[in-house]
């Protein structure tokens, strides 16, 4: 737990001294989002209806990138064949990982998502239910970006192949993200939507690690 701690620790310190990389997804999300009611039309009407599309889509997009390079620097100094000798199981090593990219990429989305559902004309009560769907969905979308890093850590301008393994992956997140938001925003229950988004979280809390750690072994051996 404390080789855990350590590590975790060691990655948020790495990652808040680059700056320029937090700040990449969280002012994409902001300029995607702000673009759309310049580009369509002020009308709150059109606007309410179209804000979960825009704002899960947009969070998507946003969380994608910067995930190249997860697990880049470790595989080019060297240092992930010393996290794969490591006695804390290469599986644990990558959940610790993934989640600390999502503290820096993925959580500022959900703060931020109230804000910009304003500017949306979203509706103030459906708040709640589109910041909780979004946490649940970017945790999801940080695992399945991960198994695509560590898949493609060991090639050159992996940047394209890597949306193209997520992307087919994260459509039922997306799906599911955005129906919750519309369900919310017209009044209705979106429970159904959020428990499938819950499951999804859960099924990749399983199972990812296992595949991240295969893919990265994979491209030591490579």
């Amino acid at each position: 737990m404390n080789a855990l701690q350590a590590l975790i620790s060691r990655d948020l310190t790495i990652a808040y001294r680059r700056w320029g990389e937090l700040m990449t997804p969280i002012m994409f999300f902001i300029l995607v989002t702000a673009l759309f009611p310049l580009g369509l039309s002020p009308r709150s009407e059109l606007l309410r209806e179209i804000a979960p599309g825009v704002v899960w889509t947009a969070a998507l997009l946003a969380g994608l990138l910067g995930q190249e390079s997860l697990f880049l620097s470790d595989y080019e100094d060297g240092s992930l064949e010393q996290l794969a000798l490591a006695r804390l199981p290469l599986e644990w090593q990558a959940l610790a990982r993934t989640f600390t990219h999502w503290l820096g990429a993925g959580l500022p989305l959900v703060v931020l998502s109230p804000l910009l559902g304003m500017l949306l004309q979203y509706p103030a009560a459906a708040m709640p239910e589109l910041a909780f769907g979004l946490l649940l969905g970017t945790l999801a979308l940080s695992l399945l970006g991960a198994i695509g890093a560590a898949l493609t850590v060991s090639l050159k301008q992996s940047g394209m192949l890597l949306l193209v393994l997520v992307l087919p992956l994260a459509v039922p997140v997306l799906i599911f993200g955005a129906q919750s938001a519309a369900q919310a925003a017209r009044g209705e229950d979106p429970s159904g939507a959020l428990y499938l988004l819950a499951a999804m979280l859960v099924l990749a809390l399983v199972l990812a690690p296992f595949a991240i750690a295969g893919a990265l072994r994979i491209s030591l051996e490579s």
